[in-house]
């Protein structure tokens, strides 16, 4: 029981937090600027305080952990499809495509992730989708490895062979073979990438290369408390510094309980 309640407990409490994320704006309505209700302290009308603009900073930070969540989750989606379809192709095809496709992994990978980020992210700033693009598209050749890796593995024990010299084709051998023999490295990949996601999507955010202000997300909103803390207004930072602390842990614990839960006795499972 005490280890079934240590592989549930993570994702019961990432699921907490997107109730919380998708409920409590819901409840609160909608909401407008009251510039005399700036940077209230929490208490009274609003239990967490308000920001410079005046809006409720709890509803403002559960708007921004619901956007964050939400890219972090296409993200982490987008770069394991791309590993995924990357890793397959590569041993599928094998020889010389596999050398080729292997050194264009490692040129991606030894890019710095942050400044490829920024300049994808700049180009068409405050678009959702610039995010989601510049967090996937740095972030494949972890997957691809992984899936490459299992293939591999998976084909020494023979029965690819032999289904190759049945006559099967490439195409059938991947869907049919390959694909589920990594089915569950996948999607512990994917749960990994879940908190890299949201603490990239912060940082852009962050930076001032992500969402614009008017659009709520941890990171616009930890930007816009630079100058707020600066006039006493701790809140402004602390609320959705813990939000953003809480929702990487989260995704953290939570991938970390599937890694468990997929290994093998005696195994060992992908960091």
């Amino acid at each position: 029981m005490g280890y079934r309640v240590q592989l549930f407990a993570p994702w019961i409490v990432l699921g907490g937090l997107a109730l919380v994320a998708l409920g409590w704006p819901m409840l609160a309505g909608d909401q407008v600027a009251d510039f005399a209700r700036s940077l209230q302290a929490p208490g009274g009308e609003a239990l967490l305080g308000t920001d410079h603009s005046g809006y409720d900073l709890g509803v403002r930070t559960a708007q921004g952990l619901r956007i964050s969540l939400a890219i972090a989750v296409a993200c982490a989606v987008l770069a394991t499809l791309v590993g995924l379809v990357v890793g397959v192709g590569a041993v599928t095809v094998g020889g010389w495509f596999d050398a080729i496709v292997m050194r264009l992994v490692d040129g991606v990978n030894a890019l710095p992730h942050l400044v490829v980020g920024v300049v994808i992210a700049a180009m068409w700033r405050g678009e959702p989708i610039a995010i989601v693009a510049s967090i996937a598209l740095t972030h494949w050749p972890a997957v691809a490895r992984v899936v490459r890796a299992e293939l591999l593995e998976a084909t020494s024990a023979g029965w690819v062979e032999t289904a190759r010299l049945a006559g099967a084709s490439r195409t059938f051998i991947a869907t049919r073979h390959l694909l589920p023999a990594v089915s569950g490295q996948v999607l512990v990949a994917m749960t990994v990438l879940l908190p890299h996601a949201v603490w990239h999507e912060t940082t852009l955010s962050f930076l001032g290369v992500g969402l614009s202000p008017d659009e709520a997300s941890l990171g616009s909103l930890l930007g816009q408390a630079r100058g707020d803390v600066l006039t006493g207004a701790w809140w402004t930072l602390v609320v959705p510094g813990v939000a953003l602390m809480a929702a990487a842990l989260a995704c953290a614990a939570a991938a970390s309980s599937l890694r468990r839960a997929t290994l093998p006795p005696g195994g060992e499972v992908w960091r």
